[in-house]
């Protein structure tokens, strides 16, 4: 057991350092260290675990952090390997607050991530290749994958997409196979969500209405760090006024630029706000949450499987995970492909990755160091 928390630590601590790109970067990257290299979860299984943090909120990645862990070593291993992953980001963006708050502006960071972020292109293509072969199963399925591809093209949330997509290609899958029973899955008001979340007004800054804030956010937020900035932004700029607009878009960049989860933009926004003890409370609040949900989803996840109902939900609700991850990889492509520098290491980083299977970690780190040679020349 020790030894299997050691190696959990190990790996969790260094693609909390190098995870750049996003939940589907991190994604990838794990895909690439449990399924591929270390062979601890079979590809299935694997997409299983995505498809089911999906369904619950908190970051996706970090959960599947957790999963890996509990898979691995039972709780302590989920504790050992989620808190391993967000150590290095909460302590990166905390030493970034302190710069911020001492010096009043941001560190010049965007040379470093000039290559880093086509590198992320690659590992991310590379991920939705491995898994999508795996997830698309039969036409049923890459249809409700393509649909699910459309509506996030066409701006539906994501969340909506996931779910809608998960039940009609459950009906489908279970029509296919000649049953007609109906499937029902609660859905939460965004709107609700919101005001829940905005409290009565309160504008008095205490540690406790601090954590309270963001344990708040851990419980409820879906979607992508955009619908984490409209949150914040009504939270603590509107309605509590503890931020400006200009430093809520400042920690917004640093979540942005460091490795690891996104949502330690709230280790930033409790500095600003608190100093040292405001981003304890307020990076403990927010993933606080995700630690409870997977403890408690992981063990009923193999039962959800041998469920014929939900064994269709999981299968759809993966190739839905796959179709968003590819809408992802596009709108990413967009912005990385307008310079020639970005389409060369993509191309680079997507040979290392799917031919000559190389670490995700070394591709990240070449690929800052190639991006910043070429920005120079270019």
């Amino acid at each position: 057991m020790q030894e299997r928390l050691r190696e959990l630590a190990v790996l969790f601590f260094r693609l909390g350092v190098t995870a750049f790109g996003g939940p589907a970067a991190h994604i990838g990257m794990m895909e690439d260290e449990v399924v591929t290299r270390r062979q601890w979860l079979s590809r299935q299984h694997f997409l299983d675990l995505v498809g089911a943090t999906s369904l619950i909120p908190g970051p996706n990645s970090t959960e599947m952090t957790m999963h890996i862990g509990y898979e691995r070593a039972g709780w302590r291993g989920l504790a050992v390997a989620g808190t391993f992953f967000i150590l290095p980001a909460a302590v990166l963006t905390g030493i970034l607050a302190w710069l911020y708050v001492q010096y009043g502006t941001l560190p010049a960071v965007e040379p470093l991530l000039v290559g880093i972020k086509p590198a992320v292109i690659g590992i991310i293509a590379t991920a939705v290749y491995r898994l999508g072969t795996k997830a698309v199963k039969n036409w049923q399925l890459a249809v409700i994958g393509l649909g699910v591809l459309t509506a996030a093209f066409l701006g539906v949330d994501e969340v909506v997409a996931l779910l809608v997509g998960g039940v009609l290609g459950a009906l489908l899958l279970r029509a296919a196979a000649g049953s007609a029973t109906a499937v029902l899955l609660p859905l939460w008001s965004g709107s609700g969500l919101r005001l829940w979340l905005q409290g009565e007004g309160e504008t008095a800054v205490t540690l406790w209405s601090l954590g309270a804030f963001f344990l708040k956010i851990g419980a409820i937020l879906y979607g992508s760090g955009y619908v984490l900035l409209a949150y914040l932004e009504g939270g603590l700029v509107d309605q509590l006024g503890w931020l400006t607009q200009a430093e809520l878009l400042d920690a917004i960049a640093i979540g942005q630029f460091t490795p690891g989860p996104v949502l330690t933009t709230a280790t930033f926004v409790g500095y600003v706000i608190a100093g040292v003890p405001g981003a304890i409370v307020a990076t403990a609040g927010i993933f606080l949450p995700s630690f409870l949900f997977v403890l408690l989803l992981n063990p009923l996840i193999p039962k959800m499987r041998q469920s014929v109902w939900f064994a269709a939900f999981l299968d759809a609700v993966n190739v839905a995970a796959i179709g968003l991850m590819v809408a992802v990889l596009v709108n990413l492509g967009q912005q990385t492909f307008a310079t020639w520098q970005g389409i060369v290491i993509a191309a680079l980083a997507l040979m290392a990755s799917l031919r000559f299977k190389l670490n995700s970690a070394w591709i990240v780190l070449g690929g800052a160091v190639v991006g910043y040679g070429l920005s120079l020349v270019g």
